[in-house]
């Protein structure tokens, strides 16, 4: 089992300590989150100060809101990032729920979900190296990855885990392991009434907060703050991993649905928790 860490948002520059600690360990994967009308650090900008700062971990959003993008500048920066991290990229992409988000880009909250599909159309066939469209060529460079950096969707609705078949090649998981199994099924399904070979990569997410507890009050009170427009803050606070035991568990439980990678969100700023979680690991 991979297991990543999901990077605090509450100050980018302490950033490149929680980066370096954690490609000196054992993980696999650092990510990071989005959203536009809130005080956390553009992905993109982040992850590409993250890569140069390291050079084995996997750079990851997760997710991504691709549709208050222009398609086009997203696929050219997503393959740069690609190409100068090495294949490192991992796009996790999702359409967000945010009215205030979409209002702030002009871009339509309703129909985010259509807009998405329309952009992968796009962005595959450009980091394939094919022209825009007629009259406007190819967007360059071209990406570490033959056919673009490995894509991931989150989500939870049907259209979101068939568009894992569609155009992905895995699912990201923010849900626990007591429902994440149905996911993983509907997900698996899709991918077999597509035709796709293989399996779609499954990687799971929970958060986790380890340390004295300043440190568990500091992530659940960012926590908090954070999902607090979805009106169900207190229910995610409440599932907030405080412990070696519940960590291990959560992993163990993961690892016998299937997943293929685990990410340890952090909303605490302590960046000492990479070396807590490493022991856990």
């Amino acid at each position: 089992m991979n297991v990543g860490i999901g990077l605090p948002i509450g100050d980018p520059t302490t950033l490149l300590t929680w980066a370096q600690r954690a490609d000196a360990g054992p993980f696999s994967t650092l990510g990071l989150l989005d959203r536009l009308v809130y005080h956390n650090p553009e992905p993109l900008v982040a992850l590409a100060v993250l890569a140069g700062a390291t050079s084995r971990i996997r750079i990851q959003t997760e997710v991504l809101l691709a549709p208050l993008r222009d398609t086009a500048l997203l696929a050219k920066q997503a393959a740069t990032l690609d190409r100068m991290s090495g294949g490192r990229l991992v796009l996790g992409l999702g359409v967000g729920g945010r009215d205030d988000d979409h209002q702030a880009t002009g871009t339509d909250i309703h129909t985010r979900g259509r807009r998405l599909d329309e952009q992968m159309a796009v962005m595959r066939r450009l980091w394939c190296g094919e022209p825009y469209a007629d009259g406007v060529g190819p967007i360059g460079p071209a990406p570490a990855r033959p056919g673009g950096p490995e894509v991931l969707f989150g989500g939870f609705k049907p259209a979101a885990l068939e568009r894992v078949a569609r155009w992905g090649d895995g699912f990201l998981a923010a849900a626990a392991p007591s429902w994440a199994g149905g996911l993983f099924h509907t997900v698996r399904t899709f991918w077999k009434e597509y035709g796709r070979d293989g399996a779609p990569r499954i990687v799971a997410q929970v958060n986790v907060a380890l340390g004295p507890q300043h440190v568990v009050d500091d992530a659940r009170a960012t926590m908090h703050a954070y999902y607090t427009f979805t009106g169900m803050a207190d229910q995610m606070v409440a599932g907030l991993l405080t412990t070696p035991a519940e960590i291990s568990d959560a992993i163990a439980r993961f690892t016998d649905l299937g997943a293929d990678e685990v990410m340890l969100y952090c909303h605490g700023l302590d960046p000492s928790q990479v070396d807590r979680l490493a022991d856990v690991l």
